[in-house]
């Protein structure tokens, strides 16, 4: 989503590199090129102008520092007011210590209302909580149905009655309590666009459960009338959050960066896909860090936790730091990676990947193809690819679906891969024993817990943080390091 807006911010801090100082025309020059690029990014003009504003007066003011660069200077500013306008931080989910917490869900039909119900259905589950979904939505056919299908797919039960929507609110307080459920999450109807009759059913289902919490889901893709239905509806409920939706569409990004600023509510949720995992907590930091090819490790790490066995991940960590990695173990965490979601999003987690590579279309059927040759392999041949003749690649082939060449490709890519390896792990495993040595530990050395319980082998990720350095030129990224 927010492609353009990175590539337009990537242009304006090359141009400040070759500049020895950050003089008072720069300064002009760079924030009428930021004014720019957040307008097309359809942000709402009072949000840019005080957004450039508040960089002005930081790169003028005494906040400047000797040993950085113009760049690195209104890099680490504008990266710091990104966060600011996105709601500088994560919004802290207090539960009822009366269980149970009650939330409501508001917004336009279309918006994914049912959908992101179940989804945050999902996440409290992963919580540890026991939520309730509620069907208040008794207006559009099948709404209550649809409900019921997601709940069934998370484990989750669904409330609803054939009466009216203020009746099946107050009703839902006692099936919450006879089923021994924390969480009640009541999804209510929708309107094409706002009026009156939305208005006033929406405040009497509020009233009949007085939530904990009122959500409003608002469709990313619809720019600057997501702020406009947002403040509508601030107004009749005192929202206390929103959930994005469509975070992985190619709009502009234009409603991300100014709701909070405009509403005065933070984003609480974001949904970036069409699963029901598609759907997190929205941090702030993160996402500023994206926006500006900082990339977000640290999301990407909490993915790979939530799908890597930590038992499979730590074997898997050890055998690549001794320099050890067969097909099997590709083959496994290929498996691995294709739950993480699309590849072309877990590229863009990355800090140091070249825009280019970015920009790359990966099709996932190719990483299906890969695991159907693997899998048309013997277990041997999957230990010892080497032994693979002529007549071995025809009859993979042949099993696969594919040509003999791409198995041949195949495996001369793995040998390559193979190699990197050993490298990285003789490095790591020196890097490691070293350290150990200085602590005054034993010789045996075991990968960092982070990266093994995450599953990944990445240069610098030590005992101490993740190391961005290690990954490539970020000199001109202060604060990341």
């Amino acid at each position: 989503m927010f492609d353009t807006l990175s590539d337009r911010f990537d242009g304006i801090f090359k141009r400040l590199r070759g500049r020895g100082k950050l003089r008072d025309a720069d300064v002009d020059e760079v924030l009428r090129e930021i004014r720019l690029a957040l307008l097309e990014a359809d942000v709402n003009f009072a949000v840019v102008k005080d957004f450039q504003e508040r960089v002005r007066e930081r790169c003028q003011g005494t906040e400047l520092h000797e040993a950085l660069n113009p760049a690195q200077q209104v890099i680490k500013f504008v990266h710091e007011e990104l966060i600011a306008i996105l709601g500088g931080e994560t919004m802290d989910i207090q539960f009822a210590t009366k269980p149970p917490t009650v939330i409501l869900m508001a917004g336009l039909q279309g918006s994914g209302k049912t959908t992101n119900s179940a989804k945050l259905a999902r996440w409290f589950k992963q919580q540890g909580r026991n939520p309730l979904l509620v069907g208040a939505d008794l207006q559009r056919p099948a709404a209550v149905e649809q409900l019921r299908t997601l709940g069934g797919q998370i484990d989750v039960p669904v409330f609803s009655e054939p009466s009216e929507p203020v009746t099946v609110a107050r009703n839902c307080l006692g099936e919450a309590t006879r089923l021994g459920r924390d969480v009640i999450i009541v999804d209510t109807a929708g309107r094409l666009s706002i009026d009156q009759a939305l208005m006033d059913e929406i405040r009497d289902v509020s009233d009949a459960i007085e939530p904990h919490y009122t959500f409003l889901v608002i469709d990313a893709m619809t720019g600057q009338d997501a702020v406009t239905t947002a403040e509508s509806f601030h107004h009749t409920l005192e929202l206390d959050g929103v959930i994005l939706t469509k975070l992985d569409g190619d709009a502009r990004g234009g409603a991300a960066l100014s709701v909070k600023e405009v509403v005065g509510r933070p984003i609480a949720f974001a949904s970036t896909g069409e699963k029901l995992d598609d759907f997190d907590q929205f941090h702030p930091d993160r996402l500023a860090g994206r926006i500006l090819g900082m990339g977000d490790m640290l999301t990407l790490i909490e993915k790979a936790e939530e799908v890597f066995e930590e038992d499979q991940a730590e074997a898997a960590a050890a055998k690549i730091l001794e320099g050890q990695f067969t097909l099997e173990d590709f083959l496994e965490q290929m498996q691995a990676l294709k739950k993480m979601g699309p590849l072309n999003n877990l590229l863009g987690m990355m800090p140091g990947v070249p825009k280019e590579v970015k920009d790359t279309e990966i099709d996932d059927k190719q990483v299906s193809r890969v695991e159907a040759i693997i899998h048309s392999m013997t277990p041997d041949e999957r230990q010892r690819p080497e032994i693979i003749d002529g007549g071995r690649r025809q009859r993979i082939a042949s099993g696969s679906g594919t040509r003999p060449s791409e198995v041949s490709q195949l495996l001369k890519q793995f040998k390559e891969m193979q190699k990197m390896m050993k490298r990285m792990g003789g490095l790591g495993t020196k890097k490691l024993k070293k350290k150990a040595k200085k602590k005054g530990k034993a010789s045996r050395v075991t990968p960092p817990k982070k990266a093994q319980k995450a599953g990944l082998s990445l240069p610098g990720l030590g005992d101490e943080g993740f190391d961005l350095a290690a990954l490539g030129d970020f000199d001109d990224l202060p604060g990341l390091k």
